[in-house]
């Protein structure tokens, strides 16, 4: 085993347990979504499984022999790779993040739930079971 190969698997394991976080923060908000409290805590877990997302792709394309450094640029590449489809999606989720962790206006807060409800939750999960497959 190279020790890259390692790297993006042990990077895959923290992408696991964020992402094991985020499904119970979807499920939890999708059962009250008026609940502040829900909705800050589905942004939290979105802002970091949207960092281990990318990272473990930038690890993943490393062990292929295709190394990226900047967050759109593995999302490029992977997209590319056909490692993820709906690149736009995954671009848009990196933008919202940034929106995220840099400000706070209730309108921008309001279409990040929305986007993570409609469109990111299922990008994830395809991404976690592709990587998933890869692994086992």
């Amino acid at each position: 085993m190279m020790y890259t190969n390692i790297r993006w698997q042990q990077r895959f394991q923290n992408f696991e347990k964020a992402h094991s976080v985020f499904q119970r923060r979807i499920k939890e908000f999708r059962n009250e979504s008026q609940n502040e409290a829900y909705q800050m805590a589905l942004i939290q877990a979105f802002e970091v499984v949207v960092e281990l997302s990318w990272k473990t792709l930038k690890d993943y394309l490393a062990n292929e022999g295709a190394p990226v450094n900047s967050p759109k640029e593995v999302i490029r590449q992977a997209f590319q790779f056909d490692i993820i489809d709906k690149g736009e999606d995954w671009m848009e989720a990196l933008a919202k993040r940034n929106l995220t962790t840099h400000t706070y206006d209730e309108a921008i807060f309001n279409e990040v739930i929305d986007f993570i409800d409609n469109k990111f939750t299922s990008i994830v999960e395809k991404l976690f079971l592709d990587l998933k497959q890869e692994i086992d």
